[in-house]
């Protein structure tokens, strides 16, 4: 009986399996047939999505609430953004307001071709495409801001909400008529082509896949693609076996299952506990640099929890790590101690 429990096992665990790698295999071979094409242009669809977007519905967030996109965030971030803190103010680097535009330049280009997908892909390949978007009542399809929601979560004894918009909800259709829901999460890489290189890229980023657990669990999807997509390119001639080693799109299929949602689950719910209770988390100094609120932290940190954080940085000085991660542990304890004593998160140079 015992082998065919474990047979049994094994065989949803094949069948897993294929099913992830059929819907990566097939939306990435769906867009690399429509970007082999000649581009259409559809002046009709183009008016449409810019109606759409001139009178979208608002939705506000309703307190206390997280974002899948923050669930990998510090958790002291967390606490005091929970609690009302003041989000810092700050101006940024000109290359890095670039790099950040051109993110979101392709995440719309990416949800604008898989609208001229849906309207003309079986016209100009003899296909039905795999996947197209959800749609609202109302005709308009399920990204963004026509698919922000709240969603109440109540868990672990806490409630609180799950608050965003997703870059698409998809039905993906196979081979043999079945639809699947599917979620879409698109990011950009900048920096090297290898970053999106088989041998470098073996897998999606685990505060990725955290997003889109949360997300999979607000609008209900079985699966959830997350679409790496690399604006740094190898070359413009490349061969194909160049082209299949380091592409410049990748897409990861991840299972929305309720085990691995619970996990995610686990980090907003004892962010509200310890709002409630006065018991403010430790400070991660890896995430340091995307924390929105470094005064807030910085001030409400007690002596105690001051000492010990260089304690930390002491340890990673004498460690065996390498000295660029021992520089970035010294200049966040450099911060915090400044913040601490001034108040500000800028000083009088700008830093």
């Amino acid at each position: 009986m015992r082998n065919v429990v474990r047979k049994n096992r094994l065989k949803r665990e094949e069948l897993k399996i294929t099913i992830l790698a059929r819907i990566e295999g097939d939306f990435v071979a769906m867009l690399d047939e429509w970007h082999s094409l000649p581009e259409v242009w559809d002046n009709e669809l183009d008016a449409q999505i810019h109606r759409w977007y001139s009178d979208p519905p608002v939705v506000y967030p309703q307190m206390p609430y997280f974002s899948p996109s923050s669930l990998g965030s510090c958790p002291r971030e967390l606490y005091e953004k929970t609690r009302g803190a003041k989000r810092d103010i700050t101006g940024q680097e000109p290359y890095q307001g670039r790099w950040t535009r051109i993110g979101t330049a392709v995440g719309e280009m990416i949800q604008r071709d898989l609208l001229f997908i849906e309207k003309h892909f079986e016209r100009m390949t003899g296909n039905r495409p795999p996947f197209v978007f959800e749609r609202n009542p109302d005709g308009t399809p399920m990204f963004e801001e026509f698919a922000k929601m709240n969603k109440k979560v109540t868990f672990l004894g806490e409630t609180f909400y799950l608050y965003g918009a997703p870059d698409g909800i998809m039905r993906y259709i196979t081979d043999d008529g079945e639809t699947i829901r599917v979620g879409l999460e698109i990011k950009t890489k900048q920096t090297t082509a290898a970053r999106t290189s088989l041998y470098t890229m073996r897998g999606p980023e685990e505060e990725h896949v955290r997003q889109v657990l949360g997300y999979g669990y607000m609008f209900d999807c079985d699966y959830y693609i997350i679409l790496y997509v690399n604006t740094a390119k190898k070359s413009w001639g490349m061969s194909d076996e160049e082209y299949e080693k380091t592409p410049d799109i990748r897409a990861f299929c991840i299972p929305i299952t309720a085990d691995r949602v619970a996990e995610i689950l686990e980090k907003p719910a004892d962010i509200v506990r310890r709002v409630r209770e006065n018991d403010p988390p430790p400070l991660d100094l890896d995430a340091w640099a995307f924390n929105s609120y470094k005064t807030a932290c910085a001030t409400s940190l007690s002596d105690d929890e001051l000492e010990e954080i260089k304690r930390k940085v002491s340890a990673i000085s004498k460690s065996n790590l390498p000295d660029w991660k021992k520089r970035q542990a010294a200049d966040v304890l450099a911060d915090i101690i400044r913040i601490k004593e001034t108040g500000v998160l800028v000083d009088e140079d700008g830093k």
